[in-house]
């Protein structure tokens, strides 16, 4: 599971339905229809919110504008909870590590987007995150 920091406006088509996809299964795990991934690190920033659904619904706002954006027809109504007022903390070094593994993918799979996003030199967050100093998260490495 990868729930990207970044906006997914760095997303190919296929990285975008994969994060689609993948946030879905965030929030069902979060909502407790599942036996997997109820450890798994990346929802450790989810968890830690007041509010866990409200937390997933913000992100998957966030992933279902930029789909509409494009034209694709995700189906919002999978989208369980009302997104949460406030945003979640991400450091610089997350964002830049996730970017940089972004573009290490497309390298391969998408050279003209690669290309493309070699001159972004500060990358944005996802809608839900506000950026704050500091290094990689820590339940990166787990």
């Amino acid at each position: 599971m990868r729930l990207w920091s970044i906006h997914p406006c760095y997303l190919d088509s296929k990285g975008l339905v994969a994060l689609w996809r993948e946030a879905l299964l965030a929030q069902a795990v979060l909502k407790g229809e599942t036996k997997g991934y109820r450890h798994h690190p990346q929802l450790i920033r989810f968890k830690e919110c007041s509010n866990p659904l409200a937390a997933i619904a913000s992100y998957l706002i966030a992933v279902y504008d930029e789909a509409l954006q494009r034209g694709y027809n995700f189906n919002r109504s999978k989208i369980l909870n009302r997104p949460m007022r406030s945003r979640i903390p991400v450091t610089r070094g997350q964002l830049d590590f996730e970017f940089n593994h972004v573009k290490k993918k497309l390298a391969k799979r998408n050279p003209v987007l690669f290309k493309e996003l070699n001159s972004v030199s500060r990358p944005k967050p996802n809608a839900l995150f506000c950026v704050k100093r500091g290094p990689v998260e820590k339940w990166e490495s787990q």
